[in-house]
């Protein structure tokens, strides 16, 4: 009996062991073949891609547009487009080393070719090949600024570009436009012309503020087969504010500076019963000055009349001058032919102390400035009327 017992606890001791060790082999098979839970599979390599802009074979492209390469999968390892005569073209490779971008203007009627390399995420190089060709313009034209680097100038001063010949392509050429303040100054170009582009702020310029103009209109298509032939640059200072105020029915000219007035002379503005002669109301801007000037108007019958002191405020005819022979009238009653006659010594002190820019708003006269009245008649347009004038809003 004690025999028996032994044996049967034996046999289940043998049969639990037994059953211990497969479910431990089974586990041990599971384990070793699934994937963990939630598990990504290992990303696969690949190739380097690589993009060319413009694409390869283009032809007629123009030097003003975005020259680049980019790479997906991998990253460049060495870039160079090289042109007929075997000159590299200077590039920047991005900090990621994705993108390669020119920073010099190509040239004209040029074929340029690129080559280099990449290594995609599979480790292999790519070589980078192709070429292009910049176009043929039928016609490059030129423009100039009113404004030049380190000058000073008035609250009121206008930038104006004008082309050498018509511009089709306003749009264009806009966008190769730039204005940059500080501090920041809402302005708008607008097109006077087909020739002539302004941009003038919304309202006057705070006085100190730093202005940088930039047309980058070098390789840009600005019509057909037409194309910029230089970019223009200038950086320049807006000064203290200084405002003219005159009003034609009391013959007298206030001069206000930095909110201040500062004289207040007694004027003869142009004879408002001749619509020829009569100094118009509205908005002027100073645009030169000259110690002497000679004035003629065969019209009104005097050729080669020097004065004293003259500032130009509009190219209608209208100054700020000295006039001696007029004093007696200063003040009293207007006999001009429509500029605003000073004496001598006051004509001295306001030129003295003028900037090119300077406003000069005129009131109380019969005729009205307008767009024809000159170059700078910027600002005898309402604000909404200007923004209108933009080929980008229009």
């Amino acid at each position: 009996m004690t025999r028996l017992k032994t044996a049967l606890i034996g046999l289940g001791l043998a049969a639990v062991l037994g059953l211990s060790a497969c479910t431990s082999g089974s586990d041990t098979t599971t384990t070793n073949t699934q994937a963990p839970a939630g598990g990504a599979a290992p990303a696969q390599a690949e190739s380097a891609k690589l993009t060319t802009t413009p694409a390869n074979g283009a032809q007629d492209v123009a030097p003003g547009e975005p020259v680049t390469v980019t790479v997906a999968d991998g990253e460049l390892q060495n870039v160079a487009l090289t042109n007929a005569d075997g000159k590299q073209v200077a590039g920047r490779l991005a900090a990621d080393k994705h993108t390669w971008t020119t920073t010099e203007d190509l040239g004209y009627s040029k074929t340029y070719t690129w080559s280099g390399s990449a290594v995609g995420s599979d480790g292999k190089p790519v070589q980078l090949t192709g070429s292009f060709g910049t176009v043929t313009p039928k016609r490059q034209i030129s423009g100039s600024l009113n404004v030049g680097d380190g000058q000073t100038y008035g609250i009121a001063m206008p930038i104006a570009l004008t082309f050498t010949s018509k511009v089709t392509d306003k749009a264009a050429a806009e966008r190769a436009l730039s204005v940059e303040t500080t501090p920041k100054t809402e302005g708008s170009w607008a097109w006077l012309s087909d020739t002539q582009v302004h941009w003038r702020p919304k309202a006057y310029f705070q006085p100190g503020t730093k202005v940088t103009v930039n047309a980058n209109i070098y390789g840009v298509k600005i019509g057909d087969g037409t194309y910029g032939k230089q970019d223009l640059t200038s950086t320049f200072t807006i000064g203290r504010s200084q405002i003219v105020k005159g009003d034609t029915t009391t013959h007298r000219m206030q001069v206000i500076r930095d909110g201040v007035q500062i004289a207040d002379y007694p004027v003869s503005y142009g004879l408002d019963s001749d619509p020829g002669r009569v100094t118009h109301s509205g908005i002027h801007v100073v645009m030169s000055k000259y110690p002497v000037y000679s004035m003629s108007n065969p019209r009104y019958g005097y050729t080669d009349v020097n004065v004293p002191w003259a500032v130009r405020i509009s190219n209608n005819g209208e100054f700020i001058h000295g006039l001696a022979a007029s004093v007696w009238a200063q003040g009293k009653k207007n006999i001009s032919h429509g500029c605003l006659n000073l004496s001598p010594a006051n004509a001295k002190i306001y030129y003295d102390g003028v900037l090119t820019g300077d406003p000069v708003e005129i009131t109380g006269s019969t005729q009205q400035l307008s767009a024809k009245d000159g170059d700078y008649s910027d600002w005898t347009y309402s604000w909404d009327d200007w923004t209108k004038l933009s080929a980008l809003n229009s």
